[in-house]
């Protein structure tokens, strides 16, 4: 059992004051307390300390290293580091307990898992469906084969495979619920394909929040609402572009230099305003981390445009910041959403199609979707579907 109960109880407590455990769903908050995070964690972690991914090891940091597995509610600890980006992670506990909840789990049901990760959340899982009823695909190999060992160890029977969960997993179909764990931009009708009528399929969408979509009676469509808003990986193999800001960049001098005098906070701990930012400047990548001098900035298009907004050393916010740009222009939208929007997020999305063919996804025609009621921003691209920002936003209603 867990060496970690302090830590543990730390955090479950955290959850219970801010009402975060379901109380119609208590199978939750048991299974997570029968399956602790730690068992799952691999020895090495990795921490980000501002300018890089750095590692935290269990043997020689036991301390620091039980603070990323069992730290906020909404922090996720790092499991993996790919060519100096986070490629795989033990979610943060609120986000698994949240998308748990909508996924509306019984016992007995046959359940499809996409992102095996760590095996934590295969492991909740069973706990609630039973032994033999869940099915777990993952990408990568050595992933699946440590979350195979942390599952056996920990009694949980979940069939663990290797593929890509793009496709879903035929072998085992029909489902009664399937569940993601990275997200998509796209919803693979291949998982609607593989649902037994009524099913349940709960995903993150768009990066920022996360979506549940019941499957219609003629297995044609699904329908749902967004449920919860938290940021998480992409599909691996996605084509994001230029991914790394020094890429986009380069090592020409800024086309504009100037200070800047807003508070940088509300752009990383603001989800109503990065879900607005993300309705109106789909391609933008924003990245906002500390260092020794304050919050800092990074901004970009995956081509050619970007931006950097750097804390001087007197600390200072505002003014505080140094601005830089080369390419920028975020015009009307761009100054719309210096503020927090006044509204939460309202974007109905249409996603409808036969068992061999991709189907349609994105606003119904006439839909006017909007990012909030202040920026009334039209959704551009029904194919790149609007990224969903974190805690207390509305529910808007998804069509699938």
């Amino acid at each position: 059992m867990s060496e970690f109960g302090e830590q543990r109880r730390r955090l479950a407590g955290v959850m219970e004051r801010r009402g975060a455990w379901p109380a119609r769903s208590a199978w939750i908050r048991e299974a997570v307390d029968a399956l602790p995070r730690d068992l799952f964690a691999p020895d090495r972690l990795w921490r980000w300390n501002g300018k890089t991914y750095a590692p935290v090891d269990r043997e020689t940091d036991a301390g620091q290293w039980a603070a990323e597995v069992y730290g906020d509610p909404d922090a996720a600890a790092v499991t993996q580091v790919t060519d100096g980006r986070a490629s795989s992670s033990l979610s943060c506990q609120a986000v698994v307990v949240d998308m748990l909840e909508s996924l509306h789990l019984e016992t007995g049901q046959r359940v499809l898992e996409l992102g095996t990760g760590t095996g934590w959340n295969a492991a909740l899982l069973a706990r609630r469906a039973g032994p033999g009823q869940v099915t777990s695909v993952e990408v990568d190999p050595e992933l699946a084969a440590g979350a195979r060992q942390s599952l056996q160890s920990a009694g949980a029977h979940v069939a663990v495979t290797v593929g890509d969960g793009t496709a879903g997993w035929p072998p085992s179909a029909p489902y009664d619920r399937v569940i993601s764990t990275y997200a998509v931009d796209r919803i693979p009708w291949a998982w609607v394909a593989q649902m037994r009528p009524g099913g349940r399929i709960v995903t993150p969408w768009g990066r920022l929040g996360h979506v549940a979509l019941t499957v219609a009676d003629d297995g044609q469509s699904a329908t749902g609402w967004v449920q919860g808003l938290a940021q998480f990986m992409p599909t691996r193999g996605t084509d994001t572009g230029l991914d790394d800001f020094s890429q986009v960049c380069g090592d020409g001098p800024a086309a504009d230099e100037h200070p800047w005098e807003r508070e940088l906070a509300p752009l990383r701990d603001d989800w109503h305003l990065r879900f607005a930012l993300r309705v109106a400047l789909p391609d933008v990548r924003i990245t906002v981390a500390a260092d020794e001098d304050g919050l800092n900035a990074r901004l970009h298009d995956g081509t050619a445009s970007w931006a950097a907004l750097s804390a001087l050393p007197d600390g200072k916010t505002p003014p505080g910041h140094h601005a830089q740009q080369d390419h920028l222009r975020p015009g009307r939208h761009g100054r719309e959403l210096a503020g927090r929007p006044a509204g939460g997020p309202q974007c109905p999305v249409l996603l409808k199609g036969g068992a061999d063919e991709p189907g349609r996804q994105g606003p119904p025609e006439g839909s006017g979707c909007r990012a909030s009621r202040r920026t009334a921003t039209r959704a551009r691209d029904v194919g790149r579907p609007p990224a969903l920002g974190a805690g207390g936003a509305s529910k808007p209603r998804i069509s699938s």
